[in-house]
Order: C-alpha cells, then sequence, then structure tokens
C-alpha cells in the first residue's frame, strides 16, 4: 500500500519547506502536505510525489486528469494563477504552472518531485493500479498461455 506520511507545513519558512521537501525525497513514497502560508486564510492542501512515481503512474493511467467538471462552466479559466517567480526553499526551486495547478520541484536543475491536487494524485494512482494490474508482459503472458496448454480440458477434470 505504500507509506502514508502527513505533514503540516505552518507559516513555512526555508529550513521548515525544505525538510519537508527532503522528507519526501528521502522516502521515495507520495506525501501529503499542508502549507499554512503567512497572510492567507486558508491551507493549501498538495501531494508531492517523487518524480519517479509521478512518471510510473502517467505510464500506466490510461488518460489524463479530467481538467474540470462539466458543471464548472468556466471556472479553471478564472483561477488561473498568475505568473510569479520561482521559490526557493534552500536547495529547492518550486516552479508553479499555471495550467494544470502543479508545482514541479527541482533540485540542483533537476525536477525530483511534483505537488498535485490531492484528488488527481488519488485518481492518478488509481487508475495506474487498475491498468497495471491488468497488463502482462510478453513473457509472462507467453508463460500463462503454455500453462493453460498443458491444462486438462474442463470435462476431463
Amino acid at each position: 500500500m505504500g507509506i502514508q506520511i502527513e505533514v503540516v507545513a505552518g507559516h513555512p519558512v526555508n529550513d521548515e519547506v525544505e525538510r519537508v521537501l527532503g522528507l519526501a525525497e528521502a522516502v521515495g513514497e507520495p506525501v501529503t502536505v499542508t502549507f499554512v502560508w503567512e497572510g492567507c486564510a486558508e491551507a493549501e492542501r498538495a501531494v508531492l510525489v517523487p518524480a519517479a512515481t509521478l512518471a510510473l503512474w502517467e505510464h500506466w493511467a490510461p488518460s489524463a486528469y479530467p481538467a474540470s467538471d462539466p458543471g464548472d462552466g468556466n471556472r479553471a479559466e478564472s483561477e488561473r494563477p498568475e505568473l510569479a517567480h520561482p521559490a526557493e526553499f534552500g536547495a529547492f526551486t518550486l516552479f508553479r504552472r499555471r495550467v494544470g495547478g502543479r508545482t514541479a520541484v527541482a533540485r540542483g536543475g533537476v525536477v525530483v518531485a511534483e505537488l498535485l491536487d490531492p484528488g488527481e494524485a488519488h485518481w492518478l494512482q488509481t487508475q495506474a493500479r487498475d491498468v497495471r494490474q491488468g497488463f502482462m508482459d510478453p513473457k509472462q503472458k507467453a508463460a500463462f498461455e503454455e500453462f493453460l496448454a498443458r491444462q486438462p480440458p474442463v470435462d476431463e477434470q
């Protein structure tokens, strides 16, 4: 099932955010993070997904996460975040994307993780798991077909 870690970064400062990002990188598993940014009334929840895990999920997920529900109207266009300079927290730099709501986390010029909306992270993980469980690589498929060929017919059992 994986490791479930919940982290709250209250009024994040460089050291605190760097520790959270380092934790996710070291664990190699998704980490649910709640940021309470200074000057903001609402907490921001996100799932910090290591780049390799996200690549695996996106490989197996059959399609992209739906951008919005049909009943949302033009909400996605009206809530597009403003372009801002990358935010630096120690060795990590956060690059917020204007489209899709993701934030790439880079260290030393390499993307090591991404902050995703919890709903998108759950959807991707579920889709990837479901597709992967139904997949057989060619060697496994050949072995299974050979196994089935050796089985006696159903009426003889």
